[in-house]
């Protein structure tokens, strides 16, 4: 009689236990849960940790996470007031912030990424094609440094006042976004510009302006190097002619001073007496000898010359 009623104690309390298992749930942290009932919610979001029970079998609960999400959008091809065509690529964040109206309306986080592209995408179509791109490129009117190499066109350009700025633009479409998604259960937290590029079309003509213009002032400068280049050779040349003039002044003086005062020691030799004229005479023969003959020369003398005159005695000798 006993052990049928262990079995009985044990199949209830199996029982007793899937029931439990069956009903408990455990919600964390990032998590809020909705209770449906057939796919109807029963009662209100329960945010708050811990566990929590309901009905087994016929009621199920639904996790959503209360944390802020994130959205990155796909990059768009979008025209500019100015008519310029441009890559725009942006992320968001987001949160679940009525989840009850988040399940009736989406059911997923699935299907609202897919509703977050629709509504951000669009928006910021819209507000580019509201505003030119030097509205979308900057954020404020801070001064710039003049650049000597810029032109005309091209500083009016660069320095135009913005009236409204990146951010101003950002927050545009987060405030057009926001009453769509609220009704939608979403918070959308904040939106940014991710990346702004021309499309390859103009991409490939700011190239080449920029491949040009780099050009032109390498050729400024390089003319300009060319031009003080030559003034320095000219300088050069300047310097070095005067430098070899004023040697070559300095070098005929010397040397005519010393041609005097040589001249003069000859002089006072030669007026000394007979016999220093005389070898002074022999001196300057010989010197001339040596000048005016070589090895090779044949020469054909007079008698009576004074060239003659010392081969003459010598020969007499």
């Amino acid at each position: 009689m006993r052990q049928p009623k262990y079995l009985l104690y044990a199949v209830l309390g199996v029982a007793a236990l899937i029931l439990i298992l069956a009903s408990a749930f455990v919600v964390n942290e990032a998590q809020q849960v909705i209770v449906t009932r057939f796919g109807e919610p029963v009662r209100d979001p329960i945010t708050t940790p811990g566990i929590h029970f309901k009905m087994p079998f016929i009621e199920d609960a639904r996790y959503f996470d209360k944390r802020f999400l994130e959205w990155d959008g796909d990059p768009n091809q979008v025209p500019t007031k100015d008519k310029r065509f441009i890559w725009v690529d942006c992320y968001g964040r987001w949160r679940i912030k009525n989840s009850l109206l988040f399940l009736e309306r989406l059911q997923n986080e699935e299907r609202a990424q897919t509703r977050l592209d629709d509504i951000l995408d669009g928006e910021t179509r819209n507000a580019i094609a509201r505003h030119d791109l030097v509205e979308v490129i900057r954020s404020t009117n801070r001064e710039f440094q003049a650049s000597d190499d810029l032109e005309a066109g091209e500083e009016s350009e660069i320095f135009v006042k913005i009236q409204v700025g990146r951010d101003k633009i950002t927050r545009m479409i987060i405030e057009t976004a926001a009453p769509k998604l609220d009704s939608l259960g979403i918070e959308l937290l904040d939106l940014r510009f991710k990346r702004i590029n021309y499309v390859e079309a103009v991409q490939q003509k700011i190239y080449e302006r920029m491949i040009t213009e780099r050009k032109r002032i390498a050729d400024k400068y390089r003319s300009e190097g060319q031009g003080e280049a030559s003034k320095i050779l000219g300088d050069k040349e300047r310097d070095l002619k005067q430098i070899e003039s004023e040697a070559f002044k300095t070098a005929q003086e010397i040397r005519g001073k010393a041609d005097a005062e040589a001249t003069a020691i000859y002089a006072a030799a030669y007026d000394r007496n007979a016999d220093s004229r005389e070898f002074y005479r022999f001196l300057k023969t010989m010197e001339t000898y040596e000048t005016a003959l070589s090895e090779q020369d044949w020469l054909i003398l007079s008698t009576q010359s004074d060239f003659f005159k010392f081969l003459q005695n010598q020969s007499g000798r």
